[in-house]
């Protein structure tokens, strides 16, 4: 609470008051909070409302119509990250595998943050918004493949006989999106019996949420893709705008319990005994991510500044990073050393990513500004 209304003075977004939340209650802070498994797992229920949450603001109409770009990029992003990482392992000697798991952790973006983000500043249905939210959602799913083949490298033994339930899995998925793109509107079964009964409303909203998470979970997908697909229903169901007002306050209080449990992986210690490499590595990966995307976007027909934008809000690593370092470690494809300082990069990439973001955008807006005063001064001298 006091590190929200401190920040809130200083218009920087809550995002980073829960991430120093973190730190500060953490085990390498003051200690108060020990439990980092509970926490993580309450976060992660985070993670799925507030995907469920956009997708009742999502057309599914304009998803669709953006596949090319989410395809596109996410691969291209994959593929020219693990290219930005090879000369760098080929230098010091990293072995292939190690190389490609580098590759992979710096290509993903955050979507709790970026998501977040969009949301409190109502830029869903900006150009921007929607480039950006396709991204992540297949960033997010590109996760599966990444974590089979790693598993491979690693001679660890992976479950690769799942492939077809995921593909099963995701075909229903898409199957749902396309119904409701169709379709104007639905009607969802027992929405009458439901009435102006605000508690048993609760667990409907919560069964519709986490109850196509669990589907997806079990076919070894997203839990946040299920429950995305889940808000998009409820969207497409117009007599069902309680849920938004049922569910709002888990939303909130569960999305910061997830940023908190990110803030409580920075060991301090680390980041003093190594800060010009944990610094050095965050800025490279920040400035890198930021062009990489952005020279993307650009390819694909989006302004310079609309690419330059989704570029900053794709910069940091995201929190799906943590587990493919966590398969890392496992599969021995990293070092201890390695996954701290992987942990490391990527927590602070998160905890300055949205003041990085609200500079870029500042100096994006004054740079319209100055050019709209400069062509009223050629006019007004025409």
């Amino acid at each position: 609470l006091v590190l929200g209304l401190i920040l809130r003075s200083i218009r920087q977004p809550y995002v980073i008051a829960y991430l120093i939340a973190g730190i500060v209650l953490g085990p390498h802070g003051f200690a108060f909070i020990t439990d980092e498994d509970m926490l993580a797992h309450l976060g992660a229920i985070g993670v799925v409302l507030l995907l469920f949450f956009i997708g009742m603001e999502v057309s599914p109409r304009k998803l669709l119509d953006n596949w090319k770009v989410a395809v596109i990029s996410t691969m291209l992003q994959i593929f020219i990250s693990v290219g930005c990482v090879w000369p760098l392992g080929s230098f010091l000697d990293w072995p292939l595998p190690r190389i490609i798991l580098i590759g992979f952790v710096i290509s993903l973006s955050s979507t709790a943050v970026v998501l977040k983000l969009l949301q409190d500043w109502k830029e869903f249905d900006s150009k921007v918004g929607q480039n950006v939210l396709v991204i992540l959602l297949a960033q997010d799913q590109s996760e599966i493949p990444m974590m089979i083949n790693l598993s491979t490298l690693g001679n660890a033994h992976g479950e690769t006989s799942n492939i077809w339930l995921q593909l099963f899995g995701a075909s229903i998925m898409a199957l749902i999106i396309g119904y409701i793109s169709v379709k104007e509107s639905i009607r969802l079964p027992l929405v009458k019996l439901l009435g102006n009964d605000h508690e048993i409303q609760v667990f409907a909203a919560l069964c519709i949420c986490l109850g196509l998470a669990l589907l997806t979970g079990l076919a070894q997908l997203s839990t946040a893709l299920g429950a995305f697909v889940g808000g998009m229903v409820i969207g497409a169901a117009k007599e069902t705008q309680w849920v938004h007002h049922s569910l709002e306050s888990f939303r909130v209080v569960f999305v910061a319990l997830f940023f908190v449990s990110i803030g409580m992986l920075v060991d301090l210690g680390f980041i003093q005994s190594h800060m010009l490499q944990v610094g050095a590595l965050v800025l490279l990966v920040i400035i890198t991510n930021t062009f990489i995307n952005g020279a993307i976007l650009r390819m694909l027909g989006d302004s310079w500044r609309d690419s330059l934008y989704a570029g900053t809000l794709l910069s940091q690593i995201g929190e799906f990073s943590f587990v493919l370092a966590a398969v890392g470690i496992q599969s021995q494809i990293i070092t201890d050393y390695g996954y701290q300082m992987t942990i490391a990069v990527i927590s602070i990439s998160l905890l300055i990513s949205p003041p990085w973001i609200m500079l870029i955008k500042k100096l994006l807006k004054n740079n319209i500004l100055e050019k709209q005063r400069s062509d009223l001064r050629i006019n007004d001298s025409e």
